[in-house]
């Protein structure tokens, strides 16, 4: 039988069994119709479309999609052309949907998935589960007879981060490898993995069947090493959100996994807020010196859950924002606005949203919109009484961005702190926040979301932070692979053996 007939046969499978899939044709026509709309809908919408890159460069990566369009086929390939230019806009907000039909349908293959999940340990990808058929840390060097750091960039494109970031995508990939691949280079049946063996030192190679994608999820909750923070807090429950502990007499541990913890009007807000009043008044009359602030998993949340945070980590007055603006009067491209109301609705939703939209951005300067000063992003908010004054050391992680970046941001900025452990995805100096909105490009059913205010943060000017990258870490600590094995929290050991030296 031969290759082409085999591709047919198992494209043809696929399709049947299973209905819509990625692989299948989709016509240039359709692909040139749905870009230019994709591409309107950028630059009359989304305010952070310039915020890290010059529009000759936007301009230039959109006359590149256009010529690519002539050499693609499939849909997989325009969804991949739209992921790799959402992802060059860089913004952790950025994110590009497949239509309920086509995700349901990868969820159903019955083979094609790389079988383990994977770990960015050591400048190294290793394999993060504890097999029988090759053993747990083995350092991956080739699939399929591809070199592993050719791979990897590839798939950078399906996870967005602020900037240049790149820690934050190994996150994602440590989450999503294996859907990637496949996305990226289609059904694969059988995998060629040369490997070094974390034993014997040598170079191995071990032929793998792929997997459907139910059982490589199961293989991931199984994963040897999970977050870091999971092995120091043996104790935190499984979906708590935040916790504090003493440690001895001097130092304290503040972890915080989520902002997302409602809004004034809610419950969980007043109860979080009830909760940081007790702890930073017991630690003041406990007279500590050092706190440690853990975040490492903080992906952001609402507000004002950050603020009232930093309010207790400050000395000085401070506001969310030094300005905010968004590209637009009236929501653009109408139409193709994908949000889930009925449509006789449609028109008071719509009105709704623009209403808000004009009383909180009425300042109109070079066709930006920027936000009332009097409003409460702009409010000048000042220290609790309580507020800890002693050594701060602040975990930060790839993980953490949105309204967690904005605090760690913040918090990094004070004279007190110390930052420890790796680049986070969002920026320091600002990101696209706030309000999201979604489109729905009309042949392709691509859905692409991004959120559209440009913030730009109150915090100082610092040597070591660069505009388009994530908040970098005073002393860079990341796992190393003994602690890997052994599931130990290096960055914690780090801080607890600093905080003894001074």
């Amino acid at each position: 039988m031969t290759k082409i007939t085999t591709l047919f046969l198992i494209f043809f499978i696929s399709f049947c069994t299973f209905g819509q899939s990625i692989d299948e044709r989709f016509t240039q026509k359709k692909m040139k119709q749905d870009f230019e709309i994709f591409k309107q809908i950028s630059k009359q919408t989304n305010s952070g479309l310039y915020k890290y890159r010059t529009k000759q460069q936007i301009d230039s990566i959109y006359n590149w999609g256009n010529l690519q369009i002539e050499k693609l086929i499939t849909y997989r390939d325009f969804y991949n052309l739209i992921c790799t230019i959402s992802n060059f806009e860089g913004s952790v907000h950025n994110n590009v949907s497949l239509p309920k039909k086509y995700a349901e349908n990868l969820k159903n293959e019955i083979y094609g998935y790389f079988p383990y999940p994977i770990k960015w340990i050591d400048d190294k990808w290793l394999i993060n589960i504890d097999s029988e058929q090759i053993p747990l840390g083995a350092e991956i060097i080739e699939l399929n007879d591809t070199k592993i750091e050719k791979i990897i960039p590839e798939l950078y494109k399906y996870y967005s981060t602020d900037g240049n970031n790149l820690t934050g995508k190994r996150i994602g990939l440590m989450t999503s490898f294996s859907k990637y691949y496949r996305l990226h280079f289609g059904l694969t049946q059988n995998f060629k993995i040369n490997y070094v063996n974390p034993i014997s030192k040598q170079l191995e190679t071990k032929n793998v069947e792929g997997v459907d994608y139910k059982t490589y999820i199961e293989n991931f909750r199984k994963m040897h090493s999970m977050s870091v923070d999971q092995y120091y807090y043996a104790d935190l429950k499984e979906n708590q959100k935040y916790k504090y502990k003493q440690l001895d007499s001097i130092t304290g541990i503040l972890t915080i996994q989520t902002f997302d913890m409602g809004n004034e009007t809610t419950k969980e807000h007043l109860k979080y807020n009830q909760f940081l009043d007790s702890i930073f008044a017991d630690i003041k009359t406990e007279g500590l010196k050092n706190l440690i602030v853990d975040v490492r998993n903080n992906g952001g949340g609402t507000d004002p859950n950050d603020l009232i945070t930093y309010s207790y980590l400050t000395n000085r007055k401070f506001q969310e924002n030094i300005q905010a603006w968004i590209s637009f009067n009236k929501i653009p491209m109408l139409k193709y606005i994908d949000h889930k109301v009925p449509s006789f609705i449609r028109p008071l939703f719509i009105g709704k949203f623009n209403k808000e939209f004009q009383q909180i951005f009425p300042q109109e300067k070079n066709g930006k919109f920027y936000q009332d000063e009097n409003s409460d992003d702009h409010k000048i908010r000042t220290p609790n009484q309580n507020a800890f004054t002693g050594n701060v050391y602040l975990l930060t992680s790839p993980r953490i961005a949105s309204a967690g970046s904005l605090f760690a941001a913040m918090l990094a900025g004070n004279e007190n702190t110390t930052t420890i452990g790796e680049e986070t995805m969002g920026g320091y100096y600002g990101h696209n926040g706030h309000t999201s909105l979604e489109y729905k490009l009309p042949k392709s059913k691509i859905i692409i979301q991004f959120s559209v205010v440009n913030l730009e943060q109150d915090v100082p000017k610092k040597e070591n932070q660069k505009y388009n990258r994530g908040i970098i870490p005073d002393y860079n600590i990341t796992q190393t692979f003994s602690d890997f094995l052994n599931n130990t929290d290096t960055q914690i050991n780090f801080t607890l053996k600093l905080i003894k030296k001074k």
